[in-house]
């Protein structure tokens, strides 16, 4: 069994979750200006990644840069790590390649914790990557606590590129965003994500 496997029951009851769907998380956050960068490569290759249609170009194309944007407004002291082997506990089924993981940590050779943020591409199925990504964020859980470096809350991202919903671990309680974010509005995004990993947030002036 690995992260793919699971269904949105089965991850429930084999780790005794409780799922709350009715909550939103992010609304309050302030959205973050991104780089003239950032918005000249959206506009280049978002036509092309919805023209081509595929997870991994979405992944490569749409996904890859803003990852890239929060690394660098975060003054590289966080580490992306993507399509990468992340085998916590096998038999528990906690193993597999996740698409991406962000981790509160500048070393770039190998995951260290503690882990923040488990992200899952999924082409057009946004719901379909919950399980999944659930899994993952339980391992990331027990990776940091392993690690001597827990910390509350994990946060999870399952995106189309276009589409981001994002979810919470705390302890056995999974929050699932019902508001779902588009990349039309990729400061609001980078708000997010810079919330997440604890930097300080720039207003974007009206």
């Amino acid at each position: 069994m690995a992260y793919s496997d699971f269904k949105i029951a089965s991850v429930k009851q084999k780790f005794q979750l409780i799922i709350d769907e009715d909550v939103d998380l992010f609304s309050q956050t302030v959205a973050t200006p991104v780089s003239p960068w950032l918005t000249e490569t959206l506009q280049e290759t978002l036509a092309l990644a919805l023209a081509i249609n595929t997870e991994k170009v979405r992944s490569e194309l749409l996904i890859a840069p803003i990852l890239v944007e929060l690394r660098k407004q975060t003054g590289r002291t966080i580490s992306f790590f993507s399509g990468v082997e992340f085998t916590v506990d096998e038999t528990q089924g906690l193993n597999g390649v996740c698409d991406y993981i962000i981790s509160q940590s500048s070393e770039q050779l190998f995951i260290s914790a503690p882990v923040l943020i488990i992200f899952e591409a999924k082409n057009e199925n946004i719901k379909g990557g919950f399980p999944q990504c659930i899994a993952a964020m339980i391992a990331a859980q027990r990776f940091n606590k392993r690690e001597g470096n827990s910390i509350p809350v994990i946060h999870g991202v399952v995106t189309t590129g276009t589409n981001w919903r994002f979810l919470q671990l705390e302890n056995t309680i999974v929050r699932i965003d019902k508001k779902e974010y588009y990349i039309d509005s990729v400061e609001r995004i980078m708000g997010i994500l810079m919330a997440i990993t604890g930097h300080p947030i720039v207003p974007i002036l009206p």
